[in-house]
Formats: C-alpha cells, structure tokens, sequence
C-alpha cells in the first residue's frame, strides 16, 4: 500500500504542499503541448486570485466555471479557492435553460467559460454576472463590454506572487464548492462541498493505489463532475503526477493519436467507453474464424488468447497503462470478466457527488475483490446496509465520513431527507455486502420495479443482461400494464455494416428478428417473475446524466 500521510486542511494547502515538493516536475498541459511545472501553474493560480481580489471578490463569494477542460479551467478553479471564494462548476452538457437558472440561484458573480459555451448565458451580464472571462481567450462578437480574455485577466494579476495568502484565510471547514447534479432520479440538487470533504476523500483515493510522480494522467471526463475533479485532477496534483487535457473531443480516433504520444498511466473513464470497445474490438477480434471460440473452451488456451488481446487494448492506450479506474455508472459484467482474465489492470468504484464523491474501489491488486462488485469502503469512509432483506441481504447504502457533503444549497427538507443527525447519509443506492466485505450495487431505491406479485425487480439488473449483446447500445426497463417492457436503442453502426445491400424492409424484418431473440435469450436467464414481456425499439438515444447514466425520471411509465 502507498505512504498515506494526514490530509491537507484545504486545497490550498494542498497545492503549497505539491508545489514545494514537486516544484520543477511537469504539472499540467494540453496534449502535445510543453506542460507548467507545479511552480509555474501555482504562480497562475495567485494570479487569478490577485486578480479576483481586486474585483472585490472574498470570501463566501460566488464564481462560476462553464467550460470544457484545460489547463486554465483548474487555475480559473484554485485561484477562486484560494480566496475563499466558492466556485459553482458547471457541466458543459448542461442546455441554457439550466444555465440561465443556476448562475442566479447560486449568487454567481463573475463567470468562467469559452467560445462553445457563451451563448448560454443570455443577457445575464451587467445583472448581478458582472463578469465573463473567456478561458480560451474568445472575444465576443456581441460586444459584451465586460467580457475578457483569461490572458488579460490573468496579466492583470499583478503581485499575485508576492500576495501572502495566508492559510487560515481558508479552512477545511469553508465552502469551496457548489455542485448542480444531473441526477438520474429527478430535477439536480445544488451539493455544498467544503476544502475538507474534498481534501478527505483525495486523501481516502491516494489510499487504493501507489501514485508516484511520473505518471501521466490523461483526462477525458468533464473536470466540472466530482469523479473527474478529485480523482483524475486533485489525486494526481496531490502525488506529484502529470495531467494531460484534450482540446477536442475524445474520439477513438482522438485518444489513440494521444495516448500513442503522451503514454498514460492511468485514466479515469465511465463503464460505457469500456463497454464500447469491448463490442467493437474484443467481442470481433475473439469471434472471428473458425477455431478461436472452440479454443477458448480450453483454460490454458483461453488465458493465453485474451491475455494477447488485452495486451492490444492496452497498446490502443498507449502502452504504457498501469491502471484504469471506472466509475460513475455500473459496469457490464461481461465486460468485467474479460477485463479479469485479459490482466487488463483496471479498478472499479463507486460513489456520488454528495460524497466528493469516492465510497469504495479496489484497492488495487486485491486477490478478494469481487468481479462485479464495486470493491471495498474506501478508508476513512463508513458504509452500512439499512434495513437488509432477511434473505438477499440488499438494503439501502448509507454512508458517513469526512467527505460526506455539507448538505443541498436553499434546500434545507432535501437535506434533513438525505442526512441524519449521527451524520448518515442516505445514497438512494439499494446493495449488499459479501463475506469479504465487497459492496455490490444492486439499483436506485426509486428504480426498483414491484409488479402484482409482489416480488422486487432491479430494472438495471435485467438492464445489464440486455446491454451484452452486440447489438445493443442501451437499453432501459420499465412496468406497463403489470409488465415489464424493455426499451432498446440498437447498436445502429454494427446492423449497417451486417444489412449492408438489404432493402428497409428487410433491415426492418432483421431487426425486429434481433429484438426478438435477444428477449427470448435474456428471459431464459431470469426468474420468471422477472421475464420481459416485449422489447420496443428506440430510435434515438437516452438522455443521460455526465456520467452516461440514463435519466429513468424521464421515461418511467412511458413504454
């Protein structure tokens, strides 16, 4: 297990502590660009800072970050922080009408963001936003007098190097951030993060596996999601590691050219990237020609197979993979299992934005953690099972530790809801724990399906069977009339490829053929009361929360 000293008393500490320990080592870049050291980018910081000072800005002030990632997205970030400034980050995914209600609601007053995202803010500048800093130095067409580039805004920092900020201006106790989350099961709530939370669960990470400083992190998950900002940004500043950011989107394509050049170590990604490489590189690669799947029958053979084929996937990576962490959604078991037997080095967790968000995983290298299971509490971090079924033992997760939230922003009944007076936080999540105390998720509270029969449904059970065909996306189980009813969106890029000639109808006939086998295969692999009555198909995709996760509140009761 990796050296685990005492947690900073807050983020600034926390970068102090890096900078003077790592200062000449590459901190943070975009990809194929010359990253700062840890000295350079905490000079940016004091600079937004200073800057943000003469503003008028201190602290309990309200900032805002809607903007893809970068290198100035985390300046833009600690340099508020340093104040004691609280910053709202927001999803890049969020549309306009989420972002003309948050920056009001939240008190905001001066806004981070860039080209892609401004039109969202309407006419909100010169209201109480008294400022937009564009991150990638975009200048408005509009002519918005109070719009400036984050070069300008970051040179106009003078002194900020000389600035003391002393460390009991911010305590871990302070407020550093409030989070808009795009849950799965209604309208978001507002989570209320202090430096401490942050810093105990970054502390609680570092704890899983040895970080050591060359290595590189290549991010490709929004940074404005708690998943990415503690465990793929704050966890790799902390030990002194690289982070490298794209400008683009993270296409296959994208990641291959940069992971060939910058070799990452570690990456934290959401089940559905695996899943999708998975169906379109393993599943061709181990089902083509006439003797490969006989051959995989035989143990010896088929742990030398995947082990060749997981050492391919790790090459598309870049080679030089140690670690995959993933999270934010369930991960398909099939894909798990190859995972496993491939030596595919990856760690699965879980957790929640209220929770800053890490609750277990790993630790990495552990023989006893369980495939298909979400690993063991993280230390530091207590997990219970409230009210277990006497003969499943699945109950409510509850947990409690330092990094458990300060409760909802202007929502005082949501937070009496979800955290009791012991400080037990109530997760929504229903699971159980083995013998070798490792959680297995077993669904949404609110997700969980009771026919006339009385018997208890997990949809997302039935959800994960149905999403190991090929020829499956995505899929989502509801009731209808006493039923259950599976909609599925096809794998539309794999059925062109197979019907490639047909006429519509026929692709039409193939598919619906498809819908029909794939339910009669899942039904014979549940109980009974549990079967699938028909499958719908779906045209377009889900909508989804940051994390991939469908949002079920939208689609309960509309099979």
């Amino acid at each position: 297990m990796p050296q685990n000293p005492q947690p900073a008393g807050s983020l600034n500490a926390l970068i102090d502590a890096s900078c003077e320990k790592f200062g000449d080592r590459p901190a943070l870049s975009f990809a194929f660009q010359e990253p700062l050291t840890y000295q350079e980018f905490r000079a940016k910081i004091l600079r937004v800072a200073a800057k943000l000072a003469t503003l008028g800005l201190t602290k309990g002030d309200r900032v805002a970050i809607l903007a893809e990632n970068s290198p100035q997205w985390c300046m833009a970030y600690l340099g508020a922080v340093r104040l004691g400034v609280v910053v709202v980050p927001i999803l890049p995914d969020f549309p306009e009408s989420d972002v003309l209600h948050i920056l009001p609601e939240a008190g905001v007053r001066l806004l981070f963001t860039t080209e892609k995202q401004i039109e969202k803010i309407g006419e909100l500048v010169g209201g109480k936003l008294e400022m937009v800093v564009t991150l990638d130095d975009y200048r408005s067409h509009r002519q918005i007098s109070d719009t400036v580039p984050f070069s300008e805004f970051l040179a106009a920092g003078n002194g900020g190097s000389r600035l003391d900020f002393a460390e009991t201006l911010v305590t871990g106790d302070d407020l550093a951030s409030i989070i808009y989350t795009s849950g799965t099961s209604g309208h978001s709530k507002a989570v209320r993060l202090s430096h401490g939370n942050l810093c105990a669960n970054v502390h609680s990470a570092s704890g899983l596996v040895n970080i050591t400083p060359d290595w590189t992190f290549v991010s490709v998950l929004p940074i404005s999601h708690t998943y990415e900002f503690t465990v793929g940004f704050l966890l790799p500043i902390r030990q002194g590691a690289r982070v490298v950011y794209c400008d683009q989107r993270p296409t296959p394509t994208v990641l291959n050219k940069i992971c060939k050049v910058e070799k990452p170590t570690v990456m934290c990604v959401v089940p559905m990237i695996m899943e999708k490489i998975y169906k379109k590189r393993v599943l061709p690669a181990i089902s083509t020609g006439r003797f490969l799947p006989l051959l995989l029958k035989f143990p010896l053979l088929r742990g030398r197979i995947l082990a060749r084929i997981g050492g391919r996937l790790k090459d598309f990576f870049g080679g030089e993979l140690q670690l995959m962490a993933i999270g934010g959604a369930a991960l398909n078991i099939e894909v798990e299992k190859f995972l496993k037997e491939s030596g595919f080095p990856y760690i699965v967790g879980y957790g929640l934005t209220e929770c800053a968000p890490l609750l277990s995983g790993g630790p990495f290298g552990d023989p006893t953690i369980a495939t298909g299971s979400c690993g063991k509490p993280v230390p530091n971090v207590a997990l219970r099972i409230v009210r277990p079924d006497p003969l499943t033992g699945v109950g409510e997760i509850q947990a409690r530790g330092p990094n458990v939230m300060r409760g909802y922003f202007n929502n005082p009944e949501a937070t009496a809801a979800t955290l009791d007076s012991d400080g037990w936080l109530a997760t929504g999540d229903l699971g159980r724990f083995d013998a070798l105390n490792n959680l297995f998720i077993t669904g949404r509270s609110k997700s969980v399906i009771v026919l006339s029969h009385g018997e208890n449904i997990y949809p997302e059970a039935i959800e994960e069977k149905l999403n190991s065909s090929i020829y499956v996306a995505e899929s989502l189980v509801t009731e209808s009339g006493d039923k259950l009813v599976a909609a599925v969106f096809p794998d539309y890029e794999y059925l062109d490829l197979e019907t490639a000639g047909r006429s519509e109808s026929e692709k039409h006939r193939h598919i619906s053929e498809i819908l029909k086998d794939i339910q009669r295969t899942v039904n014979t692999q549940l109980p009974q009361y549990a079967q699938i009555s028909r499958i719908v198909e779906r045209q377009e995709p889900f909508i989804k929360t940051a994390t991939h996760k469908i949002k079920r509140y939208l689609y309960t009761g509309c099979a």
